[in-house]
């Protein structure tokens, strides 16, 4: 088998045991799975969307270069939606829900989710919040601190679980992503699924389709959506590609990229443009041919004769008379 279709491992019976345990104490369940590249136009051709009717959005996140944040668990997001909306999000994963401290657990803006996907899970609690696509194109642009896109909540989550001496305001911008999302109710399930299509800078893109449930009924959701996506044809069975993860390192890909084509400059190692010849080559030339025409070898360590004084004076032109000779 493909990477792309290489099948994803089975969960361990430790694994469902966790599994369960960690469903029991969340908010909701998101049941998703990533669909192989090489079957993403059957599986949009066989879904009951209409590709044109998808709602374009724009996704910036926000880390420093080395990318500390995500090793800490810790994701900043802002998200451009069509129509003038925004919201942003600071989510921390994996967490365990009942360690959380009140303040944030029981925040109305607070929810601990749960995301299964063929062969793996995570559990993570994310505190939202609306902002406007203005605000959001201002702060991605410097003109405003980033601060500024999220609330005062947002702000006292991120200072609890972001790494030390790393402020808001510190982080770089990664971004943005492009995607489409088509939304689906499937008849026989009366259920809301989510289409999303993920469009990387390098042509490169995910398809994720989605579904989110109570933790009470995780397991039958799960039951009822992987038969019906099977009956419609598409691969459950691909590995399983996170969307985030893919959009952190390719722009921080990019930085390093910029970072060294910034350095070369500096150090004056850029490639000059073509036929323009190196300055070293042009004054070398210069200094031989001016010795030459004094007599002088520019091997010979002799110095050149000096002009006689009455040449300078012809270098400026004299005037014209300007009387009329008739």
């Amino acid at each position: 088998m493909s990477p792309q279709t290489a099948a994803p491992r089975r969960l361990s019976d430790a694994d469902l045991v966790r599994l369960m345990a960690l469903i029991k104490e969340a908010n909701s369940v998101e049941l998703k799975v990533t669909v192989p590249t090489d079957t993403h136009r059957a599986t949009v051709l066989n879904l009951p969307i209409d590709p044109v009717e998808a709602q374009p959005r724009q996704v910036f996140f926000f880390d420093t270069p080395d990318l500390a944040l995500d090793k800490a668990g810790l994701v900043v997001r802002a998200r451009r939606i069509q129509g003038g909306r925004a919201d942003t999000v600071i989510k921390l994963r994996p967490v365990e829900p009942a360690k959380l401290p009140d303040e944030f657990r029981y925040s109305g803006s607070f929810n601990v989710e749960v995301d299964a996907l063929p062969g793996g899970f995570v559990c993570s609690g994310s505190m939202k919040g609306k902002t406007t696509t203005q605000l959001v194109r201002d702060a991605v642009s410097g003109n405003v601190p980033l601060r500024k896109m999220f609330t005062k909540e947002q702000r006292t989550f991120y200072g609890a679980y972001a790494p030390a001496g790393i402020a808001l305001d510190d982080l770089v911008v990664l971004g943005p992503t492009f995607i489409l999302k088509a939304v689906f109710t499937p008849k026989a399930l009366n259920r809301r699924f989510v289409a999303e299509m993920w469009l990387y800078p390098d042509g490169s893109r995910i398809l994720e389709l989605s579904t989110k449930c109570l933790p009470t009924e995780a397991f039958q959701v799960a039951a009822e959506a992987r038969a019906y996506l099977a009956d419609l044809g598409v691969v459950l069975s691909g590995t399983q590609q996170t969307k985030t993860r893919t959009a952190m390192r390719f722009f921080q890909g990019q930085l390093q990229r910029e970072a060294l084509a910034a350095k070369a400059a500096a150090a004056g190692t850029t490639p000059r443009r073509r036929g323009r010849p190196p300055k070293a080559a042009t004054g070398g030339a210069a200094t031989a041919k001016k010795a030459s025409t004094n007599g002088a070898s520019p091997a010979s360590g002799t110095k050149p004769k000096a002009k006689p004084a009455t040449r300078r004076r012809a270098t400026t032109p004299r005037r014209r008379s300007t009387t009329s000779g008739s």
